[in-house]
């Protein structure tokens, strides 16, 4: 059984050796490559504001964080949360970085992440992939056919759930569906014969349907007679 949490945090600012702070985790658990439901979502108290720019980035003020858990209240639940899996975060250094430093301040200096969980970078695994382009989530939502229109602002446990669907694309486990009569397009995991007919339904209820006209079916007669009278028959004759 392949466990994997699809992880995602928001920050005070962009170095943590300046002090800044985790303000946001979100993680989605996929086993044997399907979303099971199962998430981690907390905000943190920083005990600090956000600096101007990462405030513009996610829109998490001090004021709404103030009620919320400091990072020690929770470093254990996150911990049995991701321990034993495989980490799937978009720029992995960063957010390690991060959380080994605020892990370290609750377990002590000597403690990594990567002692307890495996850890996957989709950001290198794409630059690898489409070297030269640019390889943001949004871009790879774009380049993969995942909505993520209702993404205005970062938000963790909403740009995981994003990164999901665009890591099980990115390797093969997804296709597009079409989600609804008007034809949006969504990511959805595959399963056998059972869902590819799911996915043959869906597109043929898509599909108008119009009937050749009388010209168009004389001209095809037409044609096979042609090809009746060069071969002795046609496939259509079949």
């Amino acid at each position: 059984m392949a466990r994997q949490i699809v992880l995602d945090t928001e920050t005070t600012g962009l170095q943590w050796a300046e002090g800044n702070r985790v303000i946001e985790i979100g993680g989605v658990e996929i086993i044997d490559r399907k979303l099971t439901g199962n998430h981690f979502h907390q905000y943190i108290n920083p005990e600090r504001d956000s600096e101007e720019k990462a405030l513009e980035v996610h829109g998490i003020t001090t004021e709404f964080l103030a009620d919320k858990p400091l990072f020690h209240q929770v470093a254990d639940s996150f911990l049995a949360f991701v321990k034993g899996a495989e980490l799937i975060i978009h720029n992995a250094p960063f957010d390690v970085g991060f959380l080994d430093h605020e892990m370290q301040r609750v377990f002590g200096e000597g403690f990594s992440l990567a002692e307890h969980c495996a850890v996957t970078d989709t950001l290198a695994m794409a630059k690898a992939r489409h070297p030269g382009q640019r390889n943001g989530l949004d871009a790879l939502c774009k380049r993969y056919g995942v909505d993520n229109s209702h993404r205005d602002l970062h938000g963790a446990l909403l740009d995981a759930e994003i990164l999901a669907d665009v890591y099980l694309v990115m390797t093969g486990g997804q296709t597009s569906l079409l989600s609804n009569a008007q034809g949006e397009v969504g990511a959805s995991a595959l399963n056998g014969d059972e869902d590819l007919r799911r996915v043959d339904s869906a597109l043929a209820a898509q599909l108008r349907v119009v009937p050749a006209e009388t010209e168009e079916l004389l001209a095809h007669e037409a044609y096979l007679a042609a090809l009746r009278k060069k071969a002795g028959h046609s496939l259509w004759d079949a």
